[in-house]
């Protein structure tokens, strides 16, 4: 028993252990939820006063910098859009080149390979020329050649080759070369094509092979 009293003195005896406070907090960083964000801190005068002009002003210096800031944000934003914008109308641009350059290089081929056939068809067209002597020539053998030469103008209108130059025609530079001029009377028959020297093609709309051609030219002093 006498113990039990002595351990309850030594206990009223101790001294009360206080434990740490954690200092409070105010409203906007308790509704943080712990965030580190800064929060606008009031400015006292010398007598312990909320400096009311002194908050403002700091805060206004606060606002200021965050609209600096938010402006160098958008600035950089803006310019990376900029920026894959450029990158994006080049890379089309470079595409469309390609397709470009790609077609006009099929076109040039084809082109190169059907001037070679255009030799073949002028030695057809020299031959049928002179009609008598082409009759001549043994039947059988002339329809072969004909029939060969019908396959080569389908082969041409497949490719949508077209010949250009024909007699009575008006002359034009874009589609007939000059080789000579004939003399003529007839003041309606002044620069039209007098006779095929050797016969034109285009490729589409384009001219690749001018007809050869002589232009009568009237001469007044004939009549």
């Amino acid at each position: 028993m006498s113990d039990e009293k002595e351990k309850d003195k030594n206990k009223e005896k101790s001294p009360e252990v206080l434990e740490p406070k954690e200092p409070a907090r105010n409203a906007s960083q308790s509704d943080a939820g712990g965030d580190n964000t800064e929060v606008l801190e009031f400015e006292f005068n010398d007598d312990g006063e909320e400096d009311l002009k002194k908050t403002l002003k700091k805060f206004r210096a606060d606002l200021k910098m965050c609209k600096k800031e938010n402006y160098e944000l958008n600035a950089t934003n803006i310019e990376y859009l900029t920026g894959w914008q450029k990158e994006r109308a080049d890379f089309v641009n470079y595409r469309k080149q390609e397709d470009d350059r790609k077609a006009n290089f099929s076109e040039a081929i084809r082109e190169r390979i059907l001037m070679r056939f255009l030799t073949v068809m002028d030695s057809f067209n020299v031959a049928f020329a002179n009609k008598q002597a082409w009759e001549k020539v043994d039947e059988n053998w002339r329809k072969g050649v004909e029939y060969i030469y019908t396959q080569m103008n389908s082969i041409f209108e497949e490719f949508n080759i077209k010949p250009v130059g024909e007699i009575g025609e008006s002359f034009d530079l874009n589609i007939h070369q000059s080789i000579e001029m004939v003399k003529t009377d007839k003041k309606e028959n002044d620069h039209k094509v007098a006779e095929i020297i050797q016969k034109g093609y285009k490729l589409g709309d384009r001219v690749i092979r001018p007809a050869r051609v002589n232009i009568f030219e009237y001469n007044e002093s004939q009549k």
